[in-house]
């Protein structure tokens, strides 16, 4: 692994300044030792992959398209896009091309180039790939070490905000999953100075303590992080919260900005600016204004960063006023190198008609790059042409996309940025206040659509207003920009928010980022993901009393709450949203498409796995109740399906129904994203598979239960089989109130126990 060292660090910044500021499979296993859970300390479990091809040992290479261009960004000629990784690669040895990337090498990067250099890439075998990695490379993610959590709190003082007993023990297990989610760099594992050292990873040490998502997530990421935060600070666990700021702080320092996560393949791009959000949030609930003093000039710097690179000067064609409004915009011109044979594959895939000319090829590596900026990675939402799989891919438009929720973020970060400064800089709050007015002026000019009732993504290919419906429609008002049309009536307020009502009526599972569920993308439907379903609770949450005061609207007779949506809000008809299949013997079939009977989980007053209602409560009050329980349940059903279970409270699943989601040997799982259809599932499709863990998923849960607890009620799990007995189907409802206090407390320990064997890594 490479040192990082301040005279290393300086020269890379002054390498990146100005490329930046341009246009625009089977595991060996090695366990660290463990301490007690007092002390916080996991078993830590570190999975190492074993290259294995599927081509025989004895097969040569396919043929390789030609090298991508020398990345001026990316460090060294191992890990960056170039003879070795792409060869690698086209050998298929991992199943997840992350894998390569997130193993240090065993020898000087001088060695293993030489190594390499030995082969003739037209005769080069399988197996002879095999033995160079095994030879000249280690175990990803040796480079990390377990940490403790030395203020961590088993019973923190949200929990008595829980006021069911399932699911105030399930909190409070989640809330010891931050120990087995902590991180410090491993500096015994350190390689020395690139490109002297004596072996080479593209691991970004990081001087404090950390969470990590999970799965193949192993490094800090940036816009997790803010996820992560809001739930660490309802564990109260304040010293990682300002750990977790101080790395980011480190990283303006010497990059200029915040990378996408913690590796050097991440330095040609950030992601969404979340961290003037996250210093916010800190000092209000800790009332901690000594890292006022690090945090506001370094805030400038990244906020400079966003305006100098990723912001364009945009005419609208509705007033012809002109505003500065940011895009994801990434200079790169070969694959992703954590995702470099699925970047190669799209872009060179033989069956996909026309080959694409290398000028086709590279500016396609840069829209893949800016998608996986946006966090969105990948999604119908910016393609010119949604299409299934590749196809759509390469139709990738994301350059020229203004995204509503990239400058409902910067317009959040200018005004809380203003607000920090307070009297203390009136100049530099005058400042940020006159941009963000700016912003949100360009936000309502060119991405409102009055009479949808919805926000909307500014295409500048077609100087246009797009009509593609996402859940990023409710950024603006997660920040505080509320339109007038809003603002004007209960009736309207709704219908902005009317398809999360349809959500919760339609389908047994959380609000999905689109309605488009064909094109195997995984930031579409049926996938659903935890920081989404905060930014709506959020905004339900923004909206004045006066708006929210009316009962929830009920469809007209023979319609369903498609009905109540805005016409044209979705650009889709009914008879075109996602199918809600059946459960047991009619899974192969879907609910009826529309009409009434389409709303299967509507109930009196709530919605299947909704919670109750009370007596006088508003429209968004109930939309808000409903959302935070079905977070809940997909939560909760999903990880019980998974092995997971509470003495006392939850009884473990037979293995003959774990066995059918690969989990007899499991103690439960915290998914990465969810399903709209199913509650005791994880979502699916993407470019590598679904991961536990997880950072984001838990943070949302704690914020949840610290702010809904009251209100949260046990959820029935559908059965995982149609015949299953009531040990699956009724397990929840199994719980009785008037479980003590104390018994609670001894099943949530045998719990943490059981769950501290699980890996996390």
């Amino acid at each position: 692994m490479m040192r990082m060292t301040r005279k290393w660090v300086v020269a890379l910044a002054g390498l990146l300044q100005p490329i930046l500021a341009a246009p625009q499979a089977p595991t060996t296993t090695t366990t660290t030792t463990t301490g007690s859970f007092e002390t916080s300390v996991p078993t830590l479990t570190v999975s190492t992959s074993v290259p294995s091809p599927t081509a025989p040992l004895t097969a040569t290479l396919p043929s390789q398209a030609p090298l991508p261009p020398v990345q001026p960004w990316c460090i060294g000629q191992i890990f960056c896009p170039g003879a070795v990784l792409q060869t690698v690669n086209i050998a298929q040895l991992y199943s997840d091309p992350k894998t390569f990337v997130d193993k240090p090498t065993s020898k000087s990067a001088q060695q293993v180039l030489s190594d390499f250099s030995a082969f003739n890439l037209s005769t080069v075998t399988e197996g002879d790939l095999v033995n160079f990695v095994e030879t000249d490379f280690s175990g990803e993610g040796l480079e990390l070490e377990a940490a403790a959590l030395t203020n961590f709190n088993a019973n923190p003082a949200f929990l008595n905000n829980v006021t069911d007993p399932l699911l105030k023990a399930f909190a409070q297990i989640v809330n010891g999953y931050w120990t087995q989610l902590a991180r410090n760099t491993n500096q015994s594992a350190l390689c020395g100075e690139y490109p002297s050292g004596q072996c080479e990873s593209t691991l970004i040490p990081l001087n404090h303590t950390f969470i990590v998502p999970g799965g193949r997530f192993r490094e800090q990421y940036y816009w997790d992080s803010y996820w992560i935060i809001q739930g660490l600070l309802k564990s109260e666990l304040y010293s990682t919260v300002n750990a977790t700021l101080q790395n980011f702080m480190d990283e303006i320092e010497d990059f200029g900005f915040i990378p996408n996560g913690g590796r050097t393949y991440y330095l040609d791009r950030s992601q969404p600016p979340l961290f003037v959000n996250m210093v916010y949030d800190y000092v209000a609930v800790t009332n901690d204004t000594s890292i006022l003093q690090r945090a506001l000039p370094l805030a400038e710097i990244e906020l400079a960063w966003w305006a100098n690179n990723r912001t364009t000067e945009i005419t609208s064609p509705y007033t012809s006023q002109s505003y500065m409004l940011a895009r994801y915009s990434v200079n790169n011109t070969a694959p992703r190198p954590e995702s470099y044979l699925t970047d190669y594959l799209t872009a060179n895939d033989p069956t996909l008609g026309t080959p694409l000319t290398q000028q086709q090829v590279e500016a396609l590596y840069g829209e893949l790059a800016s998608a996986a900026e946006s966090g969105w990675d990948f999604t119908a939402r910016f393609e010119m042409v949604p299409q299934y799989g590749d196809p759509g891919l390469r139709t990738y438009n994301i350059k020229n996309t203004i995204p509503v929720c990239l400058n409902s973020i910067l317009y959040s970060a200018h005004t809380l940025l203003a607000d920090l400064y307070g009297e203390s800089n009136s100049t530099a709050a005058t400042v940020h206040r006159q941009t963000a007015t700016n912003i949100r002026a360009g936000i309502l000019d060119l991405m409102w659509d009055a009479s949808k009732l919805a926000f909307y993504d500014f295409n500048v290919t077609s100087n246009a207003r797009n009509s593609f419906f996402s859940v990023a429609t409710y950024y603006p008002v997660w920040a505080g920009i509320i339109p007038d049309e809003v603002l004007s009536s209960q009736s309207n307020a709704f219908g902005y928010f009317a398809a999360i009502n349809l959500v919760m009526n339609k389908y047994n599972g959380t609000v999905p980022t689109t309605f488009v569920d064909w094109s195997g993308q995984q930031w579409d439907a049926p996938n659903t993901w935890p920081p989404h379903q905060y930014i709506i609770l959020e905004a339900l949450n923004a909206l004045p009393s006066n708006l929210t005061t009316n009962t929830l609207p009920t469809p007209g007779s023979g319609q369903s709450t498609y009905d109540l949506v805005p016409s044209g809000q979705l650009s889709l008809t009914e008879s075109q949203l996602p199918g809600q299949p059946f459960r047991g013997a009619q899974a192969s079939q879907n609910v009826t498409a529309t009409g009434p009977g389409a709303d299967i989980n509507a109930l009196n007053g709530t919605v299947v796995n909704g919670g109750n209602s009370t007596s006088g409560e508003g429209w968004a009050a109930t939309l808000g109740r409903e959302v935070a329980n079905r977070y809940f349940t997909s939560a909760l059903c999903s990880w019980h399906a998974t092995g997971g279970s509470i003495p006392g409270l939850l009884p473990r699943l037979p293995d003959s129904e774990l066995n059918l989601t690969n989990s007899v040997n499991n103690t439960g799982n915290m998914y990465e994203k969810f399903s709209i259809l199913n509650v005791d599932s994880s979502g699916s499709g993407g470019e590598y598979t679904v991961q536990a863990g997880f950072g984001w998923t838990n943070g949302v849960l704690l914020w949840i239960a610290a702010n809904y607890g009251q209100l949260l009620v046990a959820p029935e799990c559908p059965a995982l089989v149609a015949s299953s007995s009531s040990a699956s189907s009724g397990a929840l409802s199994y719980l009785k109130s008037s479980l003590s206090p104390a018994t609670i407390v001894v099943a949530v320990l045998v719990s943490l126990v059981v769950s501290t064997h699980f890996t996390f890594v």
